[in-house]
This record gives structure tokens, sequence and C-alpha cells, in this order.
């Protein structure tokens, strides 16, 4: 797949095109249907098919401070569009200037100028140019105008459920891991370097690989989760606690995973945690003992859902 970094760095011989364009945080369900059909009709008509997102997120532009909990880093989204199959990735830098430019001038010079869209596929509810002002029927206006076709996609939804970025956070948010997953097709997934931490659960007999997660990640509620740690394209069962650490009157949130049957050195390794089931809500105990017990527990959980 090729990468471009805005839509200027198309070459100047590229032929017709099949373009999508989206934020596409989280590549879920309803993504890969919008950006499966682009592929598919880009093959049929024997061209190539463009993926167009945005870096940042525009409402952290339109609306500074809004940023919203990232689901997907955009090395993430970039190997999970890739996985669908698109040919090319076009990341446009959402400035000031660019939030600005005119639902019109945005079809002309960015779809037709550029990258020389035959069709453009969207989601139902797309909007595009200044304060949003164009959606899919001006955009289907002006393909009659500048010579390509619309395609507008139904959203994905199960039991009346919209699949969408927002659901997916408040899911994760809630910390229904569940639920997340089965919006997105897949566990959730955070990604971090592993620090060094207090050394607390390697005392109580569960050294545990902390992780130094992106401010943006859409981290889970605090809780008890079963998750898969993956490093180096291999998956090992874990434990994961998110919290203060209640216990010992912590006050900084941690992600903090225990390894099951495994005893490597990760400290400065960056791995990533696929988050299958809520376990419990984070408490605070009075002794040790019981917090032990209660760790010995939530590693058989975990034990036997990931088995």
């Amino acid at each position: 797949m090729q990468r471009w970094r805005g839509y200027e760095a198309a070459p100047g011989g590229l032929g017709r095109t099949v373009v999508t364009i989206g934020v596409f945080d989280g590549v879920h369900r309803g993504h890969q249907e919008i950006i499966g059909y682009t592929v598919k009709r880009a093959r049929d008509l024997g061209i190539e098919s463009v993926v167009v997102t945005f870096d940042p997120h525009p409402a952290e532009v339109v609306r500074p401070g809004s940023h919203p909990a990232v689901l997907t880093s955009p090395t993430r989204k970039a190997e999970l569009i890739e996985e669908l199959g698109a040919d090319v990735l076009c990341v446009i830098p959402f400035t000031p200037d660019f939030s600005r430019l005119p639902a019109e001038e945005f079809a002309h010079d960015v779809l037709v100028e550029h990258l020389h869209a035959a069709v453009v596929v969207v989601g139902d509810n797309f909007r595009f140019g200044y304060r949003a002002q164009g959606d899919v029927e001006l955009l289907t206006r002006l393909g009659r105008t500048f010579g390509y076709a619309v395609q507008g996609a139904p959203l994905v939804s199960v039991d009346d459920v919209v699949f969408s970025s927002t659901y997916i956070r408040a899911c994760v948010d809630a910390g229904d891991v569940r639920a997340a997953a089965a919006a997105l097709g897949r566990p959730h997934r955070i990604e971090g370097v592993v620090v060094r931490g207090d050394q607390r659960g390697r005392q109580l007999g569960f050294p545990t690989a902390n992780l130094l997660c992106e401010s943006r990640a859409a981290i889970p509620a605090d809780g008890v989760y079963a998750a898969w740690l993956v490093r180096r394209g291999r998956r090992e069962m874990a434990a994961v606690s998110i919290g203060t650490n209640p216990t010992f009157s912590g006050r900084e949130r941690r992600v903090e995973a225990f390894v099951l049957d495994f005893d490597e050195d990760l400290y400065g390794e960056r791995v990533s945690l696929d988050f299958v089931a809520h376990l419990r809500e984070m408490r605070r105990y009075d002794a040790l003992e019981p917090l032990i017990a209660q760790i010995t527990q939530d590693v058989a959980d975990t034990r036997d859902i990931l088995s």
C-alpha cells in the first residue's frame, strides 16, 4: 500500500481512482464495509483505491481541546486499512486553513484535480467542507458537475445499535470491552512502552508490565481485565489491572499487565494489549492476604477465558 502525506503528494501520472473519505478511527465494522466496498469497486473497474483520512482529528482543530479518545494509533490504523486491501492511504493534515476550505473547493481540488476520482464512496452521515456544510446530496450534485459518481453506504448496525467510533469509545470508557470488540470486529487494543513501576507486583508474587500509553489513547475504565499481550507477533495471556492501586493509596492511573507463564524482561519494549473480557471492578483491600487471593483468582479467571 502506498502512503501519502497530503493530497498534493499524489503522483502526476495517477489515473482514475475510487476514493473513500473519513476519520476512520477504530477502523470498525462500519468502516470495514465502506473501505471493503471501495477496494472491490476499484478492482472491478481496474483502477486504484484511495482511502483519505485526516491527522489530527478534525474536532481538535475546529474545537481545540475536544480531541476524542483515540481508538487506533496512526500506525495501527494504517495497518488495518492495508489489511483491507487498499492501494493508497492518503493522510491529509487537518490544519485551520484546510478546515476553512469550502465544500465545492474540497470536491474540485482534492477529489478531482489531485485524486482523479471516478467514484467516491462515503457513509450516509458523511459531512465535508467549511463548518461541515457539505453532505452526500451536495457531494452527488458536485459529482454530476465534476464527473465522478457517488456511492452512499448505509451505517452498519446490529439490534438497533449503530456501530460508530463514538459508540465504541463509550463502550471502552464503561469497561464493556466485549461490546467494543463486537463493534470493532476484533478486541480493542491499546499500545505502550513498558516502563518501571513501584515493583509492588513483584513483591506480591505477580510481577507486572507497566505500560506508558499515549495521552489520548482510549483506555478502558478502571478494573481488571483478561487480555492478550502482543509482542513481536506473538500473543501471551495477561491479567490487566487499570486504576490507581487503591490498596496502596495510589494517585497515578496505571495500566499494569501480569503476563501468565512468562518471565522475560519487557522493559523498554513497545507492546500491545487486546482486551477480551472485564473481570471485576477495582477494589481496596485492608490487608495483603485478601489482595493476593483475589489476584490469584483473577489469574485463574483469565486463563479460563483465554483458553
